[in-house]
């Protein structure tokens, strides 16, 4: 955070800690099971079979890598929503508000077509956490965010 205006140094990269923790670490322990499982199996497994079971796991790891992968990137060009699959590249002008209700997993930006946008890159699993990064980023859409309506102040 810059310390004079205490607004968050851009580019800026919000991550859900707790989930990204939970995922790789488990993602790690099934591919080390599945490797132990395949090197202790009895000698009538073909080395196919043993390749298998390891690349089921690291195929469980690489679904585990899409629940991990969340993330908000606000940059002086615009905002960047990366939630599982897809990605969303949006301009600041296009985000009108970023709210979390009590007991929601992760926030929703409204967006100015109407629509809303859920951003999972914030979750509610990490707390104290959440609301900070929520704040941080609330100033951001708040000073670079949609122009003011004419007449009003």
């Amino acid at each position: 955070m810059d310390e004079a205006s205490k607004q968050p140094v851009l580019p800026r990269t919000w991550r859900p800690r707790a989930v990204r923790m939970v995922a790789y670490g488990l993602g790690l322990l099934i591919v080390a099971t599945m490797a132990v499982l395949a090197a202790i199996l009895p000698g009538d497994w073909r080395i196919m079979d043993r390749l298998l079971l390891v690349g089921l796991g690291v195929a469980i790891a690489a679904g585990l890598h899409l629940i991990a992968r969340p993330r908000l990137v606000a940059a002086d060009g615009g905002v960047t929503v990366v939630n599982g699959i897809r990605t969303h590249v949006l301009s600041w002008a296009e985000v009108v508000d970023i709210r979390m209700p009590v007991g929601e997993p992760w926030p929703s930006v409204d967006l100015s077509d109407g629509t809303t946008l859920a951003v999972m890159g914030i979750q509610s699993a990490d707390g104290e956490l959440a609301l900070r990064n929520l704040e941080e980023f609330r100033s951001l859409l708040h000073d670079r965010g949609e122009a003011q309506e004419p007449g009003r102040s």
